[in-house]
């Protein structure tokens, strides 16, 4: 979905497999720490995750932007390691 999106804008998003693997387990433990509402809360971890993408896209110079883990980490590893912060953002 979100890379459907972000192709309107002329950027061609991709997740390696390790980014992949870490938002899963970012869902699933924040999940386990918080309310347990399953799927809904991927797609808030992903609205977190790229919003700043999905803002700056008419704007991107880079038309490939390729999310790995060390991008999942830097944008969601503070939120999630804070308890509150995470129970409020995500």
């Amino acid at each position: 979905q979100y890379r459907e999106l972000l192709k309107t804008e002329g950027v061609l998003l991709e997740f390696t497999e390790n980014a992949i693997e870490e938002i899963a387990e970012i869902a699933y433990t924040v999940n386990s720490q918080t309310e347990n509402i399953g799927a809904r809360r991927l797609h808030t971890i992903m609205e977190k995750l790229l919003e700043e993408m999905l803002f700056d896209a008419p704007e991107v110079v880079q038309k490939k932007i390729v999310i790995d883990h060390n991008y999942v980490q830097k944008r969601l590893g503070s939120i999630v390691s804070n308890e509150d912060l995470s129970r409020y953002i995500l």
